[in-house]
């Protein structure tokens, strides 16, 4: 069934976005590159499926792999998930996201939160590596979570350490009650799974659903926790989680295009998750 494009059902910084058809989201995912012809380059995507075959932490987002995940298997997987070029001999240039395979993720994540929503007393758990872009996603989201009567969980607000790689101390502090990583002020990027690991240690209670990107949502899917997760083309660790059954789902997309870019999805997704409940 088609959502009437007059439907607003989530609000941006800029007012009500209407929520768009199948249609008009897929032309809206080419034109701003969410999918179709995106910027991660062949290259880029075909150097972090070597590192994650030869289990490079930093590109497994906490998570740990059967054997038998070889080069060729992750780009074959990649191809099946995400719509990268299957080719192996693409070896530089344009790759793609499959736009059709991003609405199906979207709609399978707005099945399974709706139904953890549909439940009373939920509890969920928001965390991102990427406030510069995701981060909009997962605020509406939680929004819309806490509306429905849910609660989210915030353990070790204010936990830091001090990680390899950056030599500064980060800690965790949510906004909205969704988890990122501060580096003195600044929300940053992170694929590490730590901070979640962190989280799940002070856990007093379960949560129903744990909604992340990156090694927040890697760390969560190890744990046993069920989680539902975004993955750009590049990030292939939660897409072969997915495969191992420890991520739900997980949602092919440019996962750094200007936030405003996310609102016509944001809209498809809650009218998912609302229709779902």
């Amino acid at each position: 069934m088609t959502v009437p494009t007059t439907l607003p059902t989530t609000t941006s910084t800029t007012g009500p976005v209407a929520v768009p058809s199948r249609d008009e989201l897929r032309d809206h995912l080419l034109r701003t590159r969410i999918a179709g012809d995106v910027a991660t380059s062949r290259e880029n995507n075909l150097d972090h499926y070597r590192s994650l075959a030869n289990r490079d932490p930093y590109y497994l987002f906490g998570l740990t792999l059967a054997e038998g995940w070889a080069y060729r298997d992750v780009l074959a997987l990649m191809a099946k998930s995400c719509g990268v070029v299957a080719d192996p001999a693409h070896r530089e240039g344009q790759d793609t996201i499959d736009p059709d395979r991003t609405i199906d993720a979207l709609e399978e994540m707005g099945e399974r939160i709706g139904a953890v929503l549909a439940a009373p007393g939920a509890r969920l758990l928001f965390a991102t590596g990427h406030p510069t872009g995701l981060l909009t996603i997962h605020l509406a989201l939680a929004r819309l979570a806490v509306q429905h009567g849910a609660r989210l969980l915030t353990p070790a607000e204010g936990w830091s350490y001090v990680g390899t790689g950056f030599g500064r101390r980060r800690r965790i502090r949510y906004l909205g009650d969704v988890a990122m990583l501060d580096d003195h002020g600044g929300f940053v990027h992170t694929h590490d799974p730590t901070p979640m690991e962190a989280m799940i240690a002070a856990l007093e209670e379960r949560p129903d659903l744990v909604v992340a990107d990156h090694g927040w949502a890697g760390a969560a899917g190890e744990a046993g926790l069920p989680t539902v997760g975004f993955a750009d083309s590049n990030d292939p660790a939660l897409f072969v989680g997915e495969a191992e059954g420890k991520i739900q789902v997980t949602v092919p997309l440019d996962d750094n295009v200007l936030p405003r870019y996310y609102d016509p999805l944001t809209a498809y997704l809650v009218s998912r998750v609302t229709r779902a409940m």
